[in-house]
Formats: C-alpha cells, structure tokens, sequence
C-alpha cells in the first residue's frame, strides 16, 4: 500500500457561478480538481460527477395491539446526473511528478432545475465529487456542494394581478350569538421578493359584542410527497398585529406595511416538494374560533422592474386607440379619378356639405376639416367643365374631398 504522505491534498474548486457561486438551469459548471503530491504516484483513474437530487422522507408510527408499528415515506427527484474521466482507467498506470496538478472540468446543467432547499422532511441538494483510483489503495473523494437557484420573474401578468378576498363569520360561544364579524383584505399583486413591503389594505367589521383584535402573517407552507402521501409543515416568517376593534366598531387599513425577511423563494416544479407562501388575515374573536382570510403570494428572485408591466400596458392600450388613424389614412396615395367619375361644377358645388356621421362610420369621430385628405392625392389631369359623353343614369353623386 501507498504511503498517505504523498498526497499532501486533494480538493475540488468551483470557478464559481455568474452569481457568486449561485447557478441556475442551462448554465456551465466549471471547475478544477486539484491534486498537490509531496512524491511520485501512481493513478489508476480519477474522475469527476455532478449530481442534483430531491428527496422527501418521514416516518409515521401507529399502534398495533402492544407494538408500535412505523410507515417510511421515501421519495427521490433526480435532476442532475453526469460523470466526466479526467484520467481514464484504460489499465495501464498513470504516473504523476511530486507537485501541484490541475484538472478542469466543465459540466452543462441541465435547463430545468429545482432551488436548493432544506427542510425537516427533505431537501434538494447539488454537489460535485471527484475519486482518485489508486492501485491496491482506497479510493481517495472530494465532494463541493454548490447551489441552484431557479429564477422566478414577478414581472408577469399573473404574478401583477392584485389579490382580494372576504370573509365573514358569526361569532358564538356555546349557543349564544354574538354576532357578525367581516373581513375583507386586498394586495396589489401576487409576487413579491425578499426585503419588499406588501401593503395591505383591509377593512374589518366588527358587528358582534366583544372586542376582536386583526392581525396579518406571511405563512410558509412546506409540502412533502412519498408514497401518494403529504406531510406539511407550516411556520409564520413575518406578522404584525393592528389595534383592538371594539364592538359594533369598523376599523380600516390604508396600506398597513408588511415586510418580507430574507426567505427562500417559492418552489412549485419540484414533484415531491412544495414551497408556499400565503398572507393571511385573521381576526382574534374571544371564545371562538378565528376569522381567516388567506391571500396567495409567491417569493419570487427576479423584481419588480421599474417601468415594469404598467407601462407595457398603457403602451398597447395607447397603440389600439390609434388604430382608426392608420385605417383612415391610407398608407399609399390613391391614383386620381377617371374621366368618367368627375361631375360637373355644379353637381360639386351641391355635394360640398359635410359627409352625414352615418357615412363615416364608427371609426371617424372629431370635426369634419380633421378628415380631408385632399393633400395626399396627386393632382387630376386637366378636363372640361362639360363632358362631352354624359350618361344620366351612371352618375352617381360625389363627394370632392373623398
């Protein structure tokens, strides 16, 4: 067997992600392994994976007449599986001089990709791991874990819709009736990122006898699959609580600020794990159940843009609103009237009053003068005021700014 003193280390480099050391689906993963030796060795093979792996396990426990009896739940998701030779096992040794050797690796991550994440009932975990075959040695490991975020724009139309609710419920306590109390909440969109403020605009009514108290939370629901089976679990990341509402009172929030603390972004891809956030509005009723109004919410990494979708829609709706103009005027000049269709003076000093709205259609609107486009059409050739072949019948009646 080999001495351990020749290799005086062993470790794999990552050249780091565009996003310090943060990757995302589609992009390169590159890296070195480096092997420093204090004497010669002799090297079999030395290769480097990169693996990416979701996995989900609990155990449930019943009671079977004395015994306990336990269920595991066990699940996996693979995402990233790949392997690259850096010194191939063809059977012959390879030997490496005492010093420092560098091997680059680069691996293409595939585009879809679930977020790092870790949880009580599972996680999602991306790592790479280099092996060293040694002739009648064991074989010597490196592992790098590294990780993955998958971006999640808000600037999109459904993650820009506002969210509203209402809820009501009848306070009682035993068989008395207490009550009404009602609540009614409203976000002005759906997707926020870490460190934004969600203003809550609510309004709660109090209509029974005792005083409630409202509050607001952002919920982190964690959903776990195996087997056809769920475990949940949820925590409070963020709260705050508003004044006591007495009874037969109103209370109203204009916009009562929320922040959002640095959490994970939401996961909704991944078939064996779920990262939700929900803002739930609850009312404290004493001697009942609370009043829950739950609102949808997804964290997401990208936000939102400055001029976002707000301007892209006032653009498009600015663009339809000018569609009559580029069907009144044509985009090329008409060819001048032929002989035939051109009436006499007189005809045309009767058909000089404006055109009747039935005319026009719907697609004209404003004062007349705004439609003449005399200007766009090349002059007619010159003719007699008296057509020299008149035909009665066929003369239909004109009008000279047409």
């Amino acid at each position: 067997m080999q001495p351990l003193g020749k290799i005086r280390s062993f470790a794999l480099e990552l050249a780091g992600g565009p996003a310090q050391g943060v990757y995302r689906g589609g992009e390169l993963l590159s890296g070195q392994v480096v092997l420093e030796l204090s004497k010669v060795l002799k090297v079999r093979a030395l290769e480097v994976c990169a693996r990416g792996l979701a996995s989900a396990h609990w155990l449930e426990s019943r009671s079977v007449g004395m015994n306990t009896v336990y269920s595991d739940y066990t699940a996996y998701e693979p995402y990233l599986r790949a392997r690259y030779q850096l010194i191939r096992d063809n059977g012959e040794v390879t030997v490496l001089q005492a010093g420092k050797h560098e091997f680059p690796f680069t691996f293409q991550l595939p585009e879809t990709l679930a977020t790092s994440f870790e949880g009580r009932h599972g996680n999602v975990r991306y790592w790479v791991k280099a092996r060293l075959h040694r002739p009648w040695s064991v074989v010597k490991k490196a592992k790098k874990e590294f990780t993955v975020i998958e971006p999640i724009d808000i600037n999109t139309p459904a993650l820009l819709a506002p969210q509203a609710g209402v809820k009501e419920k009848l306070a009682r306590a035993w068989y008395c009736n207490h009550g009404q109390v009602s609540v009614s909440a409203k976000i002005d969109r759906k997707g926020y990122t870490p460190g934004e403020v969600i203003p809550i605009f609510a309004e709660i009514d109090n209509c029974s006898t005792r005083t409630v108290v409202p509050k607001a939370a952002i919920i982190q629901t964690q959903t776990f699959i195996a087997r056809g089976a769920k475990k949940q679990k949820k925590s409070v990341v963020a709260s705050i609580a508003g004044d006591s509402i007495a009874a037969g009172k109103r209370e109203v929030w204009h916009g009562r600020a929320l922040k959002i603390p640095p959490v994970g972004p939401s996961i909704l891809q991944c078939r064996i794990i779920r990262v939700e956030y929900t803002l739930k509005v609850c009312v404290d009723i004493p001697g009942t159940s609370k009043l829950l109004l739950e609102l949808p919410l997804v964290i997401g990494t990208i936000p939102l843009h400055p001029f976002g979708s707000r301007t892209s829609s006032i653009s498009s709706q600015y663009s339809v609103n000018l569609d009559w103009l580029r069907m009144v005027i044509p985009e090329e000049p008409e060819a001048p009237p032929e002989y035939s269709s051109v009436v006499s003076s007189e005809e045309s000093a009767q058909n000089l009053s404006p055109p009747c709205p039935g005319e026009l259609g719907n697609g004209l609107e404003g004062p007349f003068f705004a439609y003449i486009q005399e200007f766009r059409y090349r002059p007619p050739p010159l003719y007699s005021e008296v057509d020299p072949n008149p035909t009665p019948d066929s003369i239909r009646p004109r009008c000279m700014t047409c």
